[in-house]
């Protein structure tokens, strides 16, 4: 199965997260990851019950360290949006539905739960690559933490062994520098960008995207970019550093 980190993000109460590690044990996780949490004590250790070692083994890391290291990065919200003109928190999948698209992948997943009083905020569910909530019913759709974290590990628990490896994180970050330059080549409405970036993101990010996929839509980039003015092309060489798109996994120019 991936490699799946469930990411506590600045969790109030540390009863929860002994309940948390509790739950994680039950189906099978142990990688527990706490961002600013508050103090761990007794009563996280009682809570925890029989996942001591769940807890004891909590990683404390910051959100960037998150996000940097992670192929998938899901945003689990309460919030969602109900027109595909908001991409914030659109489109978005139940527990069930996730579970089809992480089964076969081959890589580090981290699974972001929000704070116990206001959830994740929109820097932080902008940056995601999927949205996932919990159908609940209207009348009191609020989960407690612990509740949450345990539905998304039913759902996720016992998958198969994964058989696509997914793109580097940094691999996936260069492409969207790339395509953010490229809407400049092609000057696309600084107004627009937040959000034409944010769907791109969506896009790209659930499409579970291999090392030679990536390196591919850079070079259909590279190639457009030289229609339109081989300065472009030029420029981007020039100051893309790292950026690992121009030759595919076997050595050979990208035919694109």
């Amino acid at each position: 199965m991936p490699g799946i980190d469930i990411v506590l993000v600045e969790p109030i109460y540390e009863g929860n997260v002994g309940f948390c590690a509790r739950v994680m044990k039950n189906f099978g996780f142990d990688r527990l990851v706490l961002i600013n949490p508050c103090p761990l004590g007794n009563e996280a250790k009682a809570r925890a019950s029989h996942a001591q070692d769940v807890l004891a083994a909590a990683e404390v890391c910051t959100i960037e360290d998150v996000f940097a290291r992670s192929n998938i990065v899901i945003s689990t919200t309460g919030t969602v949006s109900k027109s595909v003109c908001h991409a914030m928190r659109m489109p978005f999948f139940s527990p069930k539905e996730l579970r089809e698209r992480i089964k076969d992948v081959d890589g580090r997943i981290s699974i972001l739960f929000g704070r116990e009083n206001w959830g994740l905020n929109n820097a932080e569910v902008k940056r995601s690559d999927m949205i996932c909530t919990i159908p609940t019913t209207d009348e009191y759709p609020i989960l407690n933490l612990s509740h949450a974290v345990g539905v998304v590990c039913y759902e996720l628990a016992n998958l198969p062994l994964p058989e696509i490896r997914l793109a580097a994180p940094q691999d996936m970050e260069y492409l969207y520098q790339h395509i953010d330059r490229y809407l400049d080549g092609i000057h696309h409405p600084k107004f627009k960008r937040e959000n034409t970036m944010i769907l791109i993101r969506r896009v790209l990010g659930r499409a579970n995207l291999t090392t030679r996929e990536a390196s591919t839509l850079h070079g259909l980039l590279r190639r457009s970019e030289w229609h339109i003015d081989p300065a472009l092309l030029d420029r981007d060489r020039s100051g893309a550093g790292n950026l690992r798109d121009v030759e595919g996994e076997d050595g050979e120019q990208e035919e694109s």
